[in-house]
């Protein structure tokens, strides 16, 4: 049977992480995946999963940080999928640097993929779901959403402008029916970038230290499932034993 509505999810990259978990928690709720990234066979692979599972799921290789990419997206969306209840945007790219030795680029690369890419397909979500009245937009955010921090300076201005729009688009969106939430991801991932590339970290966490994938995306159904009379629009997550 086919699925009653699509999502979907942008930032989907290696098996092990956010998106792909996302993509995963909410296939199993019933909806058809989009999943959308840069890297066409790491998304075959979760697609083809979801789809092993019983699922319903298609990639769509995405640059989120190019209007076209953006609005193809939404446009085969609308055109080829059940209709679009579900947008969540994931995307993000975490690269720390000294600022007095930072190149101008780096810290645009940061604000393109962080800020820009979520002003595009909270666009796109904005006008394809308030015209329907009826839909959920959810971003992820991070510890540098709220503060910003020593080497992480071009990566908190970006969130911190994603949260903004995100905020924004609540306040609104939310008469018209469009339930926004910002999800303030406050700690460490379990995931493969952290746990494959920081080893050290994930050890000097210890057990309990760190976000689990399916936890966090259990999260992000729970908002999507909540009542309209009482929405929430920002909450934060971490480790019961981290530090804040």
């Amino acid at each position: 049977m086919a699925a009653p509505s699509s999502v979907i999810v942008v930032g989907v990259g290696a098996r092990d992480g956010l998106g792909a978990a996302l993509c995963r928690r909410f296939a199993a709720g019933g909806l058809h995946v989009w999943a959308a990234g840069r890297t066409g066979h790491r998304l075959a692979a979760i697609c083809e999963e979801i789809e092993g599972d019983g699922g319903a799921a298609t990639p769509v290789v995405t640059d989120t940080t190019r209007e076209d990419d953006v609005l193809a997206l939404f446009d085969r969306v609308e055109s080829d999928g059940p209709p679009l209840e579900v947008v969540l945007y994931n995307a993000g790219n975490n690269q720390p640097g000294v600022f007095t030795e930072m190149e101008a680029e780096h810290f645009e690369r940061s604000w393109r993929v962080g800020c820009f890419g979520g002003f595009l397909v909270g666009r796109e979500a904005a006008r394809r779901l308030g015209s329907a009245g009826r839909g959920t937009v959810i971003f992820t955010g991070a510890t540098g959403s709220l503060r910003g921090g020593p080497r992480f300076i071009a990566f908190a201005s970006a969130k911190a402008g994603l949260r903004m729009i995100a905020q924004g688009m609540a306040r609104e969106l939310g008469p018209k029916g469009v339930h926004v939430a910002h999800v303030v991801i406050d700690g460490g991932i379990a995931g493969e970038r952290l746990l494959e590339h920081f080893p050290q970290l994930a050890e000097a966490k210890g057990e309990g230290g760190l976000l689990e994938l399916d936890a966090i995306a259990q999260t992000y159904w729970q908002l999507h499932a909540q009542d309209r009379s009482a929405w929430t629009h920002e909450l934060d997550l971490r480790p019961f034993k981290e530090e804040w």
